[in-house]
């Protein structure tokens, strides 16, 4: 029996799994560390480091060697200049066709004895960038490879917009062909985070995020509106009138200030010409509750969208690993 290993590498995480055959995943091995250690530390020795142990690690899981790998393909921020082999993006659009044909072998022999197939990212345009076209500019480089595991689960024939939500959460249109027609990044996450753990905003929810369990539609809302009236910072501030003045409890602050802060990504989805959507698409929402609920809510509350999706994964093979499997059967690796 001949295995397959997908790799996919991000900011702060590394994660390798291995494959059967019939594509049944049969190990998977997880480091934190990615090309953020690169970053910091000018080399990119700690990120092979970890690629080396997870594919050691799956090998010693399944009692194999590395002649039993058929092939092993990588995505995500891997392929980057703080990664492990910088690979040119693709331009948009591009779909599978494009990203199978961009698929680029490298032997890293001081990690591996088998070829790493490496899956480019996408680029909005290969157009020169000035101050007068650079907010239609942006990139991605893994997200590519979950939306084409996202596309292959969606009709044919219709524009789609993906939302993936992260510490930068994409938003990746799609037109008709299914190919991605382009991306746009927005650092909710991460502004989530700052202002839940390093502002003041931080004893009015406890440091802590909205929860699945107290939920409240109603509250979120309540923190979209004032955003949207007043604007972000303005609708986080209230998050402590509230705490100061009220007796709504932490747990629902909590999504009222995550309310404020989606705010911003509807402006962003509507107004960007970094995206090409219209009111006909199809609107995917992945991610984890309850934050992928409060997007979902947040923009049928919107109006502009009519067809919104939440996508919950029926198995525990990770987006990217189902697309890397997809790509490579596209290009006959498999």
């Amino acid at each position: 029996m001949k295995y397959i290993i997908t790799v996919d590498a991000g900011t702060t995480n590394t994660r390798a799994i291995l494959f059967d055959e019939q594509r049944e995943m049969k190990a998977l091995e997880n480091r934190a560390v990615g090309v953020r250690n690169t970053a910091i530390d000018g080399d990119n020795h700690q990120l092979k480091t970890a690629v080396r142990e997870c594919l050691n690690g799956l090998l010693a899981k399944e009692h194999i060697g590395f002649e039993d790998i058929s092939m092993i393909i990588a995505s995500g921020m891997i392929t980057s200049n703080v990664g492990l082999v910088e690979i040119p993006h693709l331009t948009a659009p591009a779909g599978i066709n494009e990203l199978a044909a961009g698929v680029t072998p490298v032997l890293l022999e001081d990690i591996c004895p088998v070829p790493i197939h490496f899956i480019p990212g996408i680029k909005n345009t290969s157009d020169p960038i000035t101050l007068d076209n650079y907010e239609s500019m942006d990139i991605m480089r893994g997200e590519e490879t979950e939306s084409i595991a996202l596309i292959s689960e969606l009709p044919a024939d219709r524009r789609i917009l993906i939302v993936l939500p992260g510490s930068h959460t994409k938003f990746v249109s799609v037109n008709e062909s299914g190919q991605i027609t382009g991306c746009l990044t927005t650092l909710t996450g991460e502004l989530l985070s700052v202002v839940t753990n390093n502002t003041i905003i931080a004893d009015a929810v406890g440091h802590q995020y909205a929860q699945e369990e107290t939920f409240d539609r109603d509250i979120l809302l309540a923190g979209y509106q004032n955003a949207r009236k007043t604007g972000p910072g303005r609708a986080c501030f209230s998050c402590r009138i509230l705490s100061q003045f009220t007796n709504l409890p932490q747990e629902k602050l909590a999504c009222y200030l995550l309310g404020s802060i989606l705010q911003s990504d509807v402006i962003s989805i509507r107004n960007s010409t970094a995206l090409s959507v219209d009111r006909s698409s199809i609107v995917l929402v992945a991610g984890k509750e309850p934050l992928r609920r409060a997007i979902c809510e947040v923009l049928r509350f919107d109006g502009f969208f009519s067809d919104i999706v939440e996508y919950e994964s029926t198995g525990s093979i990770p987006l990217s690993g189902k697309g890397a499997l997809l790509i490579a059967h596209q290009k006959d690796l498999l």
